[in-house]
């Protein structure tokens, strides 16, 4: 059993009673406690970007107290100005041959992105992550060679700058950075990776800075067909994983006591470990369901905030759930469910209910939506009812190709629709991308603009978010999840396919 995964490359009234004082204290030593170990990463690749003052709002009233992001944008780091909010900026995968070749560069970027935010009231900036999962297996190697001149020179402008105690470069790792093997004790990093991981980790140590990994037990789920599925969660395992004198009875502590035991045979057997990522997503293929989504995110706050830990490291373990949102415009060579892990909708409806304090002190809480988002018109653009077929196919591919039809397809909230609904799912969507035009609902007149919602059972018709600055409009009250493709083959023969099996799938005979 291989148990390794990793992922590629989220206004209290004050009262003036002695009562509400007392609850406003409490609520503050909870936020202080109970989540005190969980982050949100914070990810922004979106057609329809909710406004920074949107979602830090959001962070502050689901008491989230670390954020992770991708890139280094001054206005979302202005944005968390001056709360309590410790922050991982960023520098992209695509900077680090820059930073790598020129110390100067690399104090710039500290100057503009790190030094620049921070000082009385400022960004409390923890972190600077030196690229994101560099040395993935996708990326053929192409960041191995400059990701360690990258991190010693940013360590160095940090340094310079009198930064060095305060902020911590790391290096976010993809689990893959590990070797194939099914047990925690005789895991190593990768062979062909084991010198620059080595040089890696040295650096790491010589600033005190923790080691960074992403792991994703749901990878292990729907990329190895014989894995267990009771092993991906938290609930245990009838045949635990038994490994010497340790038991794990979920892959996460069997992944992540993996990560400590490569580095223990490194030489940094104390070296801090955070999960950089971690979540379930709710769309886009089998076991990718709101469901089980909720089912793993509760299991995994409950587990992080019980202070057990994993065999080899028990006690708090410092986790950033991926991700706080979804992201509809990401791209999905992954696979469809990449623009749907976050535990809000795109535009930051609830997803389901989930409790992040782990309910340690005997409370429950409930997620907090966003506020004062501005949408458009509670209108949908659908398929007219004598609309002639024969022009569908290319209008639909059309539209998947600028748009995302990802939930259509098997294992998709929306693939048990009729192709009459797949067709009127792909040019809503196309509507809200394009702003509600009235352009974007005609597709050589096959469409026309409805106010009757149409979605149909798991399936939600989006209501699309103005930009912002725009004037608020009351929100559609439904929830939503949308993004863009750019497909290699014909959308509506893969559509046509997953409608056969789906109809082939209804008629077997099951008990």
């Amino acid at each position: 059993m291989v148990v390794m995964a990793g992922h590629q490359m989220h206004k209290r009234q004050v009262f003036s009673s002695v009562v509400g004082i007392v609850v406003l204290c409490l609520m503050a030593r909870h936020m202080e406690t109970a989540v005190a170990e969980l982050g949100v990463n914070w990810g922004r690749i979106s057609s329809d970007p909710l406004s920074n003052d949107v979602v830090v709002q959001m962070l502050k009233d689901n008491n989230f107290v670390k954020v992770k992001l991708f890139d280094a944008n001054s206005e979302v780091i202005e944005s968390m100005r001056g709360i309590n909010l410790e922050v991982m900026v960023a520098i992209t995968n695509d900077m680090l041959a820059t930073i790598a070749a020129s110390i100067d560069a690399a104090a710039a970027w500290v100057k503009a992105n790190v030094t620049s935010h921070l000082g009385n009231n400022g960004v409390n900036i923890k972190y600077a992550a030196v690229g994101n999962e560099p040395f993935l297996t996708g990326y053929n190697g192409k960041y191995v060679d400059v990701t360690l001149p990258a991190l010693k020179n940013v360590q160095a402008a940090l340094a310079a700058a009198g930064l060095a105690e305060t902020v911590k470069a790391v290096v976010p790792c993809n689990a893959d950075i590990l070797s194939d093997n099914s047990y925690p004790s005789q895991q190593t990093f990768r062979a062909d990776l084991a010198p620059v991981m080595l040089d890696i980790v040295t650096a790491l140590q010589s600033t005190n800075s923790p080691f960074v990994v992403n792991l994703y037990p749901f990878l292990n789920l729907v990329l190895q067909p014989t894995f267990p599925v009771d092993f991906a969660f938290f609930t245990g395992y009838n045949t635990p994983l038994v490994d010497g004198t340790r038991i794990y009875t979920n892959v996460f502590d069997a992944s992540f006591d993996g990560v400590v035991v490569a580095l223990n045979n490194a030489g940094y057997p104390n070296m801090d470990v955070i999960v950089g990522e971690i979540g379930w997503p709710t769309d886009g293929a089998n076991y990718a369901t709101i469901e089980l989504a909720q089912k793993f995110n509760q299991q995994l706050v409950n587990h992080l905030e019980s202070g057990v830990g994993t065999p080899l490291r028990p006690g708090k373990l410092e986790a950033y759930v991926f991700g706080l949102l979804d992201e509809n415009a990401k791209s999905t060579l992954p696979g469809n469910f990449e623009r749907h892990w976050g535990i809000f909708n795109f535009d930051g409806t609830v997803k389901y209910p989930l409790d992040l304090t782990g309910g340690v002190d005997g409370t429950q809480t409930a997620l907090v939506g966003s506020k004062n988002v501005p949408y458009y018109p509670r209108q949908w653009c659908v398929l007219k009812p004598t609309a002639d077929l024969s022009l569908l196919p290319a209008n639909l591919d059309y539209a998947c190709g600028s748009t995302d039809c990802t939930p259509l397809f098997s294992g998709g909230s929306c693939s048990g629709l009729t192709l009459q609904q797949n067709a009127s799912y792909a040019f809503n969507n196309y509507y809200q991308f394009n702003n509600q035009l009235p352009s974007a609902c005609d597709f050589q007149g096959l469409a026309q603009v409805t106010t009757t919602d149409p979605s149909s059972g798991t399936c939600k018709f989006t209501i699309g978010v103005r930009p912002v600055g725009s004037q608020s409009i009351a929100a559609p009250g439904i929830s939503q999840s949308q993004s863009s493709a750019s497909p290699t083959v014909s959308f509506t023969v893969l559509l046509i396919i997953n409608l056969l099996i789906f109809s082939c799938i209804q008629s077997l005979p099951f008990p």
